[in-house]
């Protein structure tokens, strides 16, 4: 074997032994929970900040409970977090909740009976309004709602909080 090729063969060795002790340390480190994904604030008022730590600034103060908000990382106790508007940072893992809920987007929408768009409605929801997800079958673009008591479907494209190939039963 020449010089060149077993150099190649001992590159490629070190990166692959690299990856798995990467993917191992990851494993160790994290919840074990797929990334992204979406889960709600669990208090009335969560603070974002800067990093993983509290020894970073707060960015921003939530004051909705409930708001969903999208895991995109995770260190150690905390997990950095993405809301609707995009704008990103850390909270600790004690302030969210695997509780599902979505917000509305965009004009006023409105929550449907039946996941069709001919049925007939049971409310209109405005922008900003935190509803609880209740389900959303596979291979259908609806799912069905809970806003403050007023049940119903919307199609996905309507709100932020859940993967458009996501189903939850």
């Amino acid at each position: 074997m020449n010089s060149k090729k077993l150099m190649t063969s001992i590159l490629l060795i070190s990166l692959i032994v690299l990856g798995v002790s990467s993917a191992v340390a990851q494993a160790r480190s994290g919840s074990g929970l797929p990334l992204p994904r979406f889960v709600t604030l669990r208090a009335g008022e969560v603070n974002l900040r800067a990093g993983p730590g509290v020894r970073y600034p707060v960015e921003w103060v939530y004051k909705k409970r409930n708001l969903p908000v999208e895991v995109v990382a995770e260190y150690d106790t905390w997990r950095k977090i993405r809301d609707w508007q995009g704008t990103q940072g850390w909270v600790h893992q004690g302030m969210l909740s695997g509780k599902r809920s979505v917000i509305v987007m965009g004009d006023l929408r409105t929550l449907r009976r039946e996941p069709k768009t001919s049925a007939s409605p049971s409310a209109r929801l405005e922008e900003g309004v935190i509803a609880r997800l209740l389900e959303c079958p596979q291979g259908t673009t609806w799912c069905k709602i809970d806003a403050d008591g007023y049940e119903g479907w919307l199609r996905k494209a309507e709100f932020w909080g859940v993967y458009s190939e996501e189903s939850l039963k």
